[in-house]
This record gives structure tokens, sequence and C-alpha cells, in this order.
């Protein structure tokens, strides 16, 4: 399967989900899955370390409440996602055909699937009616 999100295009998505205000990383997850909806759901193991170098690259702060580390879109985060709109509306439309194809694709399965069971449930009264006929018969 390729990769959901071309290079770099992660990066800039989740300074576009912080531009909202700050979230914890699970709430990132769960945002980026919601977009896709369900399809796709990012490993801690893809987003923790982006949004680490996205603080090392000081686009993102971060401060933490109890157990949990929220991050912030930080001025300079919000000037490259600025700069980037054109980009990122690209990356936007790439997931809604993302979703589309995921779509399409799983009418098709359903179609298929339901042509079969309906192959499967006309046997299944044929021969239901060759038992009462042989019943009724043997009577």
């Amino acid at each position: 399967m390729p990769p959901v999100f071309a290079h770099g295009a992660l990066r800039l998505y989740l300074l576009a989900l912080l531009e909202s205000g700050p979230k914890h990383g699970y709430e990132l997850i769960k945002a980026l899955s919601g977009r896709f909806g369900g399809t796709y759901s990012p490993s801690a193991g893809t987003i923790y370390p982006r949004l680490g170098k996205l603080g090392e690259e000081g686009l993102v702060a971060t401060h933490t409440e109890g157990r949990r580390t929220y991050y912030s879109i930080t001025p300079e985060g919000l000037a490259e996602l600025n700069s980037r709109r054109d980009e990122l509306a690209g990356v936007e439309n790439d997931i809604s055909a993302s979703i589309r194809r995921l779509a399409d694709n799983l009418r098709q399965d359903i179609k298929v699937n339901m042509r079969g069971r309906r192959a499967e449930l006309a046997a299944t009264a044929e021969a239901a009616r060759r038992n009462v006929d042989d019943m009724l018969v043997a009577d």
C-alpha cells in the first residue's frame, strides 16, 4: 500500500490541525482518523516523532498538563503554514480523492458480496422448497 501522505504532507497537515488550538497527540491521531473516515489511523510511532521534529524546528511548542503533553503551533509554525496554504489545499484534495476511492472500492465490494448472498439465498430457498415437496410426496 502506498504511503497515505506524500513526503512532508503529514507535517504540514499536523500544523493545520494545531492551528485551531493546542491538542495532545491522541487528539491529533483521532482527528486524522476522523478525517479519513476511520480508514486510516496513524500510529503513535508516526505522529510523535513528527511532532518532536516540528518542536525542534520551532514550529510547535509543548506544555504539559498532568500526564498529557499538549502541542500548539508557534508564530513560526503559523508563518510556515500560511506560506504553504496552496500545498495544504493539495493535501486536502488528495485526502478527499483517497476517501472517494476507498468509498468506491467499498461500494463495489458490497455489490459483489450482495450478489453472492442473493445467489446463496435463492439456492437455499430452492433447496427448502424441494425438501418440502419431498416431504409432501412421501406422506
